[in-house]
């Protein structure tokens, strides 16, 4: 009998299969939710892996320790949370590995906790072939309660910022763009390089949101960030909200300077690593966060159907794209 391998399932199979060893919706988001008596708290783990997510080419150990920080801060902003509480530091390291490296890393996630708010708290450190960071954060659940299935047919799916630059930024790294692209685009190769190195979560957003919100409307917004890219994060939310997402090609925010050409939609769509929110609101509370929030737009809406995405073009023709980021 053959032996099913991970790297022919792929990650959303395995985390599927995962599942079932949980409570009823626990993989449903990347957040776990602790009822307490005194405070509702949400926690989150995310990993990074040399050669899967860095390498020492690619990002500084500063730079590198304030993304380990900011990646999971923005999983815990995705659910609602109104206060970081802290981080817990799991640490994998060659023997080889410098002291100055370590002591940059830790430098990088004070800066980022510094700016979010938190601390660390500790956690725990062992050898291995390659470097790992392990970080679990732990924060408040606000008033506003974000989750994947709580989208709703006729909603308007809203994001944040621009798509697409963390990946620019990657390639910017490795050399991997010609020159010719980057050719007079020197605000361009800046803001991906940041988005790529010091990526920010959106705390103001769910400050934006409770000031939008009328009072009768509900407390509960569908939500995620596009970590996997933009394609999977609204796919995701179409599928844990059991509708079908419209996305209007036209509506996505791209840099004023992004190339021309088909081959540069894969960078917003399947990019990965922007940590922006994506979310969809009854239209009402949508126009009262866009006239507040600038950095908000607008780019499609859910409706009665099966669980898809569906990219209607200017002409209004349907395409979909074929990339889908995973880890495996």
């Amino acid at each position: 009998m053959h032996n099913e391998l991970i790297k022919d399932l792929g990650e959303k199979e395995l985390i599927r299969r995962i599942a079932q060893f949980m409570p009823d919706k626990q993989t449903s988001d990347d957040c776990a939710f602790i009822k307490t008596k005194t405070n509702n708290l949400l926690i989150n783990t995310d990993l990074l892996v040399e050669h899967t997510h860095f390498t020492n080419e690619t990002i500084e150990p500063l730079d590198l320790g304030w993304k380990a920080v900011t990646t999971n801060l923005s999983d815990l902003i995705s659910s609602g949370c109104d206060e970081i509480l802290g981080v817990k530091i799991g640490l994998i390291l060659t023997q080889e590995t410098e002291w100055s490296w370590v002591q940059n890393l830790y430098k990088g996630m004070n800066l980022a906790l510094s700016k979010f708010g938190g601390s660390i708290m500790g956690g725990d450190c062992s050898r291995g072939l390659e470097k790992v960071i392990s970080i679990t954060a732990f924060g408040s659940q606000g008033k506003i309660i974000l989750r994947r299935y709580f989208c709703r047919p006729n909603e308007i799916i809203l994001t944040t910022g621009i798509h697409g630059l963390s990946k620019f930024g990657l390639e910017i790294k490795q050399n991997k763009i010609s020159n010719e692209k980057l050719l007079n685009k020197s605000l361009l190769i800046q803001d991906a390089l940041k988005a790529f190195c010091r990526p920010e979560p959106k705390p103001k957003i769910l400050t934006q949101l409770a000031k939008s919100r009328k009072k009768n409307q509900k407390l509960q917004v569908g939500c995620t960030d596009s970590s996997d890219g933009l394609y999977q994060a609204i796919l995701d939310l179409a599928t844990e909200s059991k509708c079908k997402a419209i996305i209007d090609y036209s509506k996505i925010p791209k840099h004023r300077l992004w190339p021309n050409g088909k081959v540069w939609d894969e960078y917003y769509f399947f990019g990965g690593e922007d940590y922006e929110l994506i979310f969809s609101l009854p239209r009402i509370w949508a126009d009262q966060l866009l006239k507040i929030e600038d950095s908000v737009f607008e780019i499609g809406y859910f409706k009665d159907g099966e669980p898809s995405l569906e990219i209607h073009d200017s002409t209004g023709k349907t395409f979909s794209p074929k990339m889908i980021y995973s880890h495996f």
